[in-house]
């Protein structure tokens, strides 16, 4: 029903002292007995619970339920979530090493365009968040990590990643070559296995392929497989990589890929990361031509500032409207009054695509006539008169292309740097489990 991101469900437990022997004994016998958190495992400066791990078992259990996926055992479902209850603390104290916060402000901006995509007040969003059993509380929390986790991401991984044009040329080129355009829903089972792995390593790898293979063969769905075997960071997903083009995928990859009828499942085979096995769930066309109309257009800008109330600003544009409506040349009151930077050239910001500009502004520009100026509407920039000069149809295509190329190659270059990344985190942190004793 909602669109929000994975959230798990965090218990505490609190007790009293009671004064006086009778007093105790009564509440011996009447209080139910409450079994007291542990630690189960220790991450560097920071610790998880058991309860913290019951809790997510609880929440993605629920999430796998309303997904039509199978529930592997609990022992295996338990690795999995603690694996991955790690990964995120390592990720989250880094973080706070290194100054990544999120504030108040900015989380409950995040929280209302939440209910808003759901179309729900807030108020109606926190009593349907408690109807699927989440404390909102909780799930503020979740989604502050969340930015944190996206933002460390973005700027330890994503921005990192370089893509030269000699990359998109030869990406082009071999799609021209191989003349697919096509794209993949596809899923993967991953067994980690690096290249400088020990003989005991492959060994153990081969013996879980093999395991794999024999469940696949039994008639357990690819999903309860990667749920069951799979080392991927999506395994709890069903191992779901989504759509990707040829070009998006390893070679590899490809090569089996197109071998596949939709719903069928590859061989294993070994990459640098490990072995793998795919699924091809859908296939489609991919698209060779783009045309889009394009819009020549010019506006009129006032920010409001300290000095210039946001009423101020409006009864001033509504003025300069009046004034071009009487005649004055638009672009002589561009150059006069606009706070935009294309006041020099008489508000002319050229020719726009759709997706060019916000909405609001978009969405008023598409309702103009040629040569006809809009009424004043507020953007989150300022205040704003439109006018549009002319349209065309243009074809995009060599653009889109090369957009599109850039893409998805940096798609494909970042997530190979973030699991290396994680892998790297991983390796060099402290762990020590305490799961000895079972609960």
């Amino acid at each position: 029903m909602m669109k929000r991101l994975p959230t798990f469900l965090l218990s505490a437990f609190a007790f009293a002292l009671s004064v006086g022997t009778s007093t105790y004994t009564f509440a011996a016998q009447k209080a139910p007995i409450e079994k007291m958190d542990r630690i189960i495992a220790v991450v560097d400066q920071s610790v998880i619970t058991e309860r913290e791990l019951l809790g997510r078992m609880e929440s993605v259990k629920a999430q796998m339920i309303k997904k039509g996926v199978e529930i592997p055992p609990d022992d295996i479902l338990q690795k999995q979530i603690l694996e991955r209850l790690i990964v995120d603390s390592l990720q989250l104290q880094l973080a706070a090493q290194t100054g990544i916060k999120v504030d108040d402000a900015q989380l409950d901006k995040t929280i209302e365009r939440i209910a808003e995509q759901n179309n729900l007040t807030m108020p109606a969003f926190k009593k349907a968040l408690e109807e699927d059993g989440m404390k909102f509380y909780k799930f503020r929390e979740d989604i502050r990590n969340d930015i944190i986790l996206a933002r460390l991401r973005e700027r330890d991984v994503d921005n990192k990643v370089n893509i030269s044009e000699a990359e998109i040329d030869n990406y082009l080129s071999t799609q021209e070559k191989e003349g697919d355009l096509d794209e993949f829903n596809i899923s993967q089972i991953l067994i980690r296995l690096p290249e400088d792995s020990s003989p005991e390593d492959i060994q153990k790898a081969r013996t879980r392929t093999e395991q794999v293979i024999k469940a696949l063969s039994e008639g357990m769905s690819f999903e309860k497989a990667s749920a069951n075997f799979s080392d991927a960071p999506n395994a709890l997903d069903g191992g779901a990589l989504g759509w990707r083009s040829g070009q998006q995928m390893p070679p590899e990859f490809l090569e089996l890929i197109k071998t596949l009828q939709v719903g069928g499942v590859s061989r294993p085979f070994r990459s640098g990361n490990g072995v793998h096995i795919l699924k091809l769930n859908e296939r489609r066309a991919g698209t060779s031509t783009l045309i889009v109309e394009q819009t020549h257009v010019r506006h009129i800008l006032l920010k409001p500032n300290e000095v210039l109330s946001d009423k101020e600003a409006k009864q001033k544009i509504e003025g300069i409207k009046e004034r071009i409506d009487h005649g004055t040349p638009f672009q002589d009151m561009a150059r006069q009054y606009s706070d935009d930077g294309s006041a020099s050239n008489g508000g002319d910001l050229g020719w726009i695509s759709p997706g060019d500009t916000v909405p609001v502004f978009e969405k008023t520009m598409a309702e103009l006539a040629v040569n006809e100026v809009s009424a004043p509407i507020r953007s989150q920039f300022g205040w704003h008169v439109i006018q549009v000069l002319e349209r065309r149809k243009q074809d995009m295509s060599k653009e889109s292309k090369r957009l599109k190329a850039r893409q998805e190659i940096r798609a494909r270059k970042a997530e190979e740097a973030y699991n290396e990344w994680i892998h790297e985190l991983r390796d060099k942190a402290f762990v020590e489990l305490r799961l000895e004793d079972k609960f």
